[in-house]
């Protein structure tokens, strides 16, 4: 069964929780399974080596993921309208895959969290899908064909779906984000079961 890689890093919890709503919506095409990956913390000056299995969630992703995936979502909380440091670290080093063209073709989107609504999440989004580009993937974002692009309060674009955590850093997605990444996840594993066959 392929499978769509739900590539993220989350520090609070507000991405994992997107990602597992867009795995959600993967999970509603026939023939489609989610593969939840992450990606290492980063730090200027490294004491210690991080452990080769995350404590908890999604293990660390591995370029054999990239290699075998159908379709490709990208995660990151919001970093002044950029994404965070550890997944950009991670695209830096894929050097080899972009040159031989592991991603060229897949179907790909882009999701993000941001703790206010007007954090940034659109420019996170925009900047998040250039790597993307040069990768050449097909890029797909929402459409407004479905009812919560229009009506969400919080957060959902057509560039990805989104998440706004709020002063409280409440991760949980509300309904309208929750539906928009689920529809993210369906939109992209479609897209890759029309180009697979």
């Amino acid at each position: 069964m392929p499978d769509i890689l739900v590539l993220y890093y989350s520090r609070n919890g507000s991405v994992a929780r997107l990602a597992r709503q867009i795995a959600r919506g993967i999970g509603e095409v026939d023939g489609m399974q989610a593969r939840l990956r992450t990606v290492p913390p980063v730090a200027a000056v490294t004491q210690q080596a991080a452990p080769p299995v995350p404590e908890d969630g999604a293990p660390y992703v591995d370029r054999a993921d990239l290699a075998e995936c159908a379709g490709l979502l990208l995660g990151s909380p919001t970093r002044f309208g950029n994404m965070a440091a550890p997944l950009k670290h991670f695209l830096d080093g894929l050097g080899a895959e972009w040159a031989s063209g592991t991603l060229v073709g897949k179907p790909a989107a882009v999701f993000t969290s941001t703790a206010t609504q007007h954090g940034g999440q659109e420019a996170t989004l925009l900047t998040m899908l250039v790597p993307l580009l040069h990768h050449g993937c097909v890029i797909a974002g929402i459409p407004y064909t479905e009812p919560a692009l229009t009506t969400t309060r919080g957060g959902g674009t057509p560039y990805g779906a989104s998440h706004v955590a709020g002063q409280q850093d409440d991760p949980q997605p509300t309904e309208d984000e929750a539906m928009l990444a689920r529809a993210l996840g369906r939109r992209i594993a479609t897209l890759a079961a029309k180009l697979g066959a």
